[in-house]
This record gives C-alpha cells, sequence and structure tokens, in this order.
C-alpha cells in the first residue's frame, strides 16, 4: 500500500510539472530578428520576454533561446515566405494599371517593380514589357516550440539543459515546481529541436557551468583555457557569446569534476604569501547576544552553559581570532565583519539587506544548515565564496566550500583503506538492525565477508549483545579486518571485550589469530564510558575521520599562544576556527581569490584540521581530505 501511494505521489507531481510547463514556450532566434518582432509574432510584450531573458536586454543574437510566457500569448501567426521559380512576359494595354496586373497575377506592386526598376522613375505606359515574377509559396506553419523528455537513470539537470542548448535556469522556467533533484522517469519539457541538433555528453571530456560575471578572460585564468579553444569546443558561443548558467564542454581535467581522489603532498602557503592587498572577510555565528544576561559575571557564564549555539560560537570564535593575530604577525592586512545570525534567517536576511558584501572576499559561516543555505543564495549573485564550517550535507552552489568532508566520503576512505591491506586473510562484519544498509553496503566490497548480527528478544528487537561463539566461529587464523556498525555503546563493549579476548597476535605465527578492528561510522558509542581504551588499543581500532587530535607534547605554536591567552588548552571547536581562517586567508593571500587557490593549493595542513576541495561537476566545492587514525597505546595517532 505504502509502494502503491508513493507511485500515486510521484505520478501526481510528473502530471502537474507537465502542466504547469505548458505556461512557457520557446523561440529560437534567426538572424535579423528584433525583439519587437518576436514579441508581435507571440502577442507579448517586449517587458514579457525581457523578465524572463534579461541577456537579451544586452544583444540579441541569431540561434539564442528565448522562454516566451505562452500564457499570455497568442498562437503564433503563420509565417510565408515567397522563393523565385522564374519570370513571365507581360505586354501592357491601354487601361492597365500596377495594381490591376499585381491583382491579376496575385503578387504585389512592390514585386513587379523591384523586377522592372524603370517604373521607379516611370509611370506604366501602354505597349512596356514587363518581367512578371512567378513564386512558389512557402507557408511556415508555427511548430511546438517545446517537447516532452523523459528523464533518464542518474541525469541531471545539468545534463538535460547541455544537450538542448539552453541554461539550468531557463530549463527551470520551463518546468515550473520541476524540483531540486530529477527522478528516473520524469516528464519535463525541453526546447522543440531537430535530433541532429541536441548535443550528446561526452564522458571524454569536463563540463563547466558559467558563473555570474564571468568573461573569457576570466575563464582563462580559471581553466586554463583560451577563447578560441573554448569556441572551437562549443561553436555556438560565436553566436550566443558567454552567458550566466550555460554549460561548456572543455577539456578533461579532474579538477573540475568529482574524482575522489587523494592528494598527498602538502602545500606550504605561509611560504608563498604574494597578495598583500588587505583581504576582508565575513565572520557569521549563532552568538544570540540578545539571550544573554549581561548583569553579572556568573550570570553570563550561566547564559554561555544554558545556550549550546552561544558556547559552540564563542569555542570557534576563539580559534578565529588566535588565527587573526597569527595572521597579521605574517604582514597580512586584514578588514573583519563579525555578525551574529542568532540562529534565525530573518537575522541573515537583515544583514545582508543592510551591510555591503560586494567587496568581501569571503564569508565563514553561518554554522546552522538554514541560516548558511540562506547566505550562500543571497551571495551567489555576487559570486562570493561562503565556507561552511561544519556542515556535511549542504546544496553545494557554485559559491559553496563545505571544509567537512561527508560521511559517505569517510565511509569509503574506510573502505578503501581496508581494501588496499594485502595481509587481510578474512573479513567480519558485526552490526545491529539499525545498521544493515550499511553492513549490506560494505559486503559489495567484500563479497566474501561473514556477517555477525546482534541476538535479538522474542519481538524480534535487538538485544544489543552477541556470544563468544558468534564471533569466534567467523574468524580464521591469519589477519582478521572486523568491521562493528552500531550506536550502541552497549554493543561496541560487548563485541570489543570478546574481541580482545580473542585477538592472539603473536610475531611469526601464521596460524594465530590477529584482529583488527575498524568503522565506516566513528560515533560517541566507541567513546563511551563502557568502552575500554585498553580493548581499543589492543585491537588497533582503525576509523576515518575529518579531523586528528594534536599531540600535546608537540611543540605547537598554536596551542601555546591559545593556552597563554585564554588559559585553557583549545577544544576541537577552537582548534577548526583557527584552522579554517588560516586556511581561508592564505588561499586568499596567495592566488587571485578563493576559488583560484582551489588549483594553486591542492592540499593544505594546519593544527587538526587538512583541505583538499575538489569542485562538483556543476556546483560548488567539498573537502576531499581525510585522516585514517588509530589507537596506540591509549593514544590515537595518525596511520601514514
Amino acid at each position: 500500500m505504502i509502494k502503491f501511494l508513493t507511485a500515486l505521489c510521484f505520478t501526481l507531481i510528473f502530471n502537474i510539472n507537465a502542466l504547469t510547463a505548458q505556461n512557457f514556450s520557446t523561440h529560437q532566434v534567426k538572424n535579423g530578428e528584433t525583439i519587437q518582432g518576436i514579441a508581435t509574432r507571440y502577442g507579448v510584450t517586449i517587458s514579457d520576454i525581457y523578465s524572463l531573458n534579461p541577456d537579451a536586454k544586452k544583444e540579441l543574437k541569431a540561434n539564442t533561446i528565448l522562454i516566451i510566457p505562452i500564457s499570455k500569448a497568442k498562437k503564433p501567426t503563420v509565417i510565408s515566405t515567397k522563393e523565385l521559380q522564374g519570370f513571365k512576359e507581360h505586354r501592357t494595354s491601354k487601361k492597365e494599371t500596377l495594381y490591376s496586373i499585381a491583382k491579376r497575377y496575385e503578387i504585389t506592386e512592390d514585386d513587379i517593380k523591384t523586377h522592372n526598376t524603370f517604373l521607379y522613375a516611370n509611370t506604366l505606359q501602354k505597349g512596356d514589357k514587363l518581367q512578371i515574377p512567378v513564386f512558389k509559396i512557402i507557408k511556415e506553419e508555427p511548430k511546438a516550440t517545446t517537447q516532452p523528455y523523459i528523464v533518464k537513470a542518474k541525469e541531471g539537470k545539468w545534463r538535460i539543459a547541455y544537450q538542448f542548448g539552453i541554461t539550468v535556469e531557463e530549463l527551470n522556467a520551463l518546468n515550473p515546481g520541476i524540483g531540486e533533484i530529477l527522478q528516473e522517469g520524469q516528464q519535463v519539457y525541453v526546447p522543440n529541436m531537430v535530433s541532429d541538433d541536441v548535443k550528446e555528453v561526452d564522458e571524454k571530456y569536463s563540463y563547466y557551468n558559467v558563473l555570474p560575471k564571468e568573461g573569457f578572460y576570466r575563464l582563462k585564468l580559471k581553466l586554463g583555457l583560451e577563447q578560441a579553444t573554448l569556441e572551437a569546443l562549443n561553436p555556438e558561443l560565436k553566436d550566443t557569446g558567454l552567458k550566466e548558467g550555460m554549460v561548456l564542454k572543455i577539456p578533461y581535467s579532474n579538477k573540475m569534476i568529482d574524482t575522489g581522489g587523494i592528494v598527498t603532498k602538502r602545500t606550504p602557503l605561509e611560504t608563498k604569501i604574494t597578495n598583500f592587498d588587505t583581504k576582508h572577510i565575513a565572520i557569521m555565528l549563532p552568538f544570540r547576544l540578545n539571550r544573554v544576561d549581561f548583569d553579572s559575571i556568573s550570570e553570563i557564564k550561566t547564559s554561555i552553559k544554558k545556550d549550546p549555539y552561544l558556547d559552540a560560537s564563542l569555542d570557534f570564535y576563539s580559534g578565529v581570532l588566535t588565527a587573526l593575530d597569527s595572521l597579521k604577525s605574517l604582514g597580512i592586512s586584514l578588514k573583519v565583519d563579525v555578525y551574529d545570525t542568532k540562529y534565525q534567517i530573518s537575522e541573515v536576511i537583515k544583514i545582508i539587506k543592510n551591510n555591503n558584501f560586494e567587496d568581501v572576499d569571503a564569508v565563514i559561516g553561518p554554522l546552522t544548515p538554514e541560516t548558511f543555505d540562506k547566505v550562500a543564495t543571497e551571495l551567489h549573485a555576487y559570486n562570493i565564496p561562503v565556507v561552511s564550517p561544519i556542515g556535511t550535507n549542504l546544496k553545494l552552489y557554485d559559491n559553496v566550500f563545505q571544509s567537512r568532508p561527508s560521511d559517505d566520503l569517510l565511509k569509503d576512505r574506510m573502505v578503501n583503506f581496508v581494501k588496499a591491506d594485502s595481509l587481510v586473510k578474512n573479513i567480519v562484519i558485526v552490526s545491529d538492525t539499525k545498521n544493515d544498509s550499511v553492513a549490506n553496503k560494505i559486503k559489495t566490497s567484500f563479497s566474501y565477508a561473514k556477517s555477525v548480527y546482534s541476538r535479538k528478544n522474542k519481538q524480534d528487537k535487538d538485544e544489543n549483545f552477541v556470544y563468544v561463539e558468534d564471533i569466534r566461529s567467523a574468524l580464521k587464523p591469519g589477519r582478521n579486518i572486523v568491521f562493528l556498525e552500531t550506536q550502541s555503546e552497549g554493543f561496541v563493549s560487548n563485541v570489543t571485550s570478546i574481541l580482545a579476548s580473542l585477538n592472539q597476535r603473536t610475531e611469526g605465527n601464521p596460524n594465530a589469530i590477529e584482529i583488527i578492528l575498524v568503522t565506516t561510522n566513528f560515533n560517541s558509542a566507541f567513546e563511551g564510558d563502557q568502552v575500554s581504551n585498553d580493548h581499543l588499543s589492543k585491537l588497533q581500532f582503525h576509523f576515518a575521520t575529518a579531523s586528528k587530535s594534536y599531540n600535546d607534547t608537540e611543540n605547537n605554536s598554536f596551542v601555546k599562544r591559545y593556552t597563554k591567552i585564554y588559559n585553557t588548552t583549545p577544544s576541537k571547536r577552537a582548534v577548526k576556527g583557527f584552522d579554517l581562517t588560516m586556511d581561508v586567508v592564505l588561499r586568499l593571500a596567495t592566488a587571485q581569490d578563493l576559488y583560484m587557490s582551489v588549483n594553486n593549493a591542492p592540499l593544505t595542513e594546519y593544527v587538526e584540521n587538512k583541505f583538499a576541495y575538489k569542485k562538483k561537476l556543476l556546483g560548488g566545492y567539498y573537502n576531499d581530505a581525510t585522516y585514517i587514525v588509530k589507537y596506540s597505546d591509549l593514544t590515537i595517532i595518525e596511520v601514514k
């Protein structure tokens, strides 16, 4: 029943989209056409066309696709064209006139004059020999200017837009309510084109979405491609020029697409500073100072303890301030604006409306997804990069930098790490019901893996424990990798205790059972009081993480400076504030802008975090840099 209702909902959505799509049509501009002529033909105003096609105000170029609001329009008029086939000779009689001759042969007086030029200077006389043109009349019937298109599997908006020579925004205009993600089998409307004119997406090439205000010069700096190269790959550019949102074919480049590659060489930006112009950055955090009671120090402390957003913001901001101090010592001039977003979208709108962001080089924050999304969309028109400190499932607009690696990326890195271990003899996956899908996904990478599940009660619910024999029977002599996938602290305690008792790691004994514990989702369950760190160390517990822990014994200048200023060691949030601010500003100081820095600095690393930004095929940037760490002698160290 649920599947039926889901299918019914999809059907209704697609039908609604199909109906609303018919409120718009398209027109391909021909040589010599004017905006007035097109508006007259469709019975709309010039402003109607300009409202949907702002680029047409600058210049109306041949082959440009225009969106026409046919809800306001009349049926396009039939256009008749005349094709000259030859001539008839006619000798003028006494009472004939140009009008009567034109009517007799169903042509116009101008047609007669055009082919008998002496009539421009002389009147028609009896006995004049005239060349009467014979035309073939060709009527151009108005054809449907859009056609339905069925979305194929894994097909996104950019692919369809590229194939039919329009921008993603124009595709959205043709299909109001289309949604962000297209579904296989969904019907959308596209320009009605001859099949030979529909372009194919060639996987041997990369594709680039033109950002606001980008011209050929900026693309040369960004992509390293001359205008002639871009025009050769995209011939329509010669007619239409560059337009915001259009999709360009470019030579294959792993800088422009999601490759999943791992960069290993760090770029020391501190030694590469070349741009000493003042850098203007904005910091947006949910301090919510309007909720703080400032009457006394004790009340301020109470307010901080009660408000997790204020606590997190102050922690992060303390790291930012320490970074700004370090950057100034490097000779970098900074202008910094700090805004309290109050964890409210309305406040974000007010901040952007009341302040000038056009000369801001980068924005760090906000912390929360809704406010971050609003800032990113509002500043997209100015092409201002917005960097997220903690978000992982963001909408990657062209100007978004997601600094925290996604959970999926961490999972993949852990699986690939195990795949690369040539000494592995056996794989075991231990999981509970909540993590069935995770266990199944791991199984697709290791088809030979053995599965062990949590014991269940009579109600078929997890008891969050297994017996020793459940695990012992799945192990083999030699090296065993055990995936533990759960969010239950009790289950972690039970399984790690059993595994530690079964681990027989001894040098030079191939028949001994060696156990290495791993997980694709490190969470608080592994850090609970019930879990023995001694067991985790004995099992060399491995996991992928976005950041490693700094070592107290290392001579770390940031930790020293922070401890001296705040009389406490920095938290992970403070370290993230420091690392992220250092990275953003140093990238600005070593490249033309943050976008260009992605190519100039493939990998950067600071106290606990590293950054290797990759660009989505059509979208923003995500951090591809992760760590693999393990428990060793009751400490967590990086696995090199």
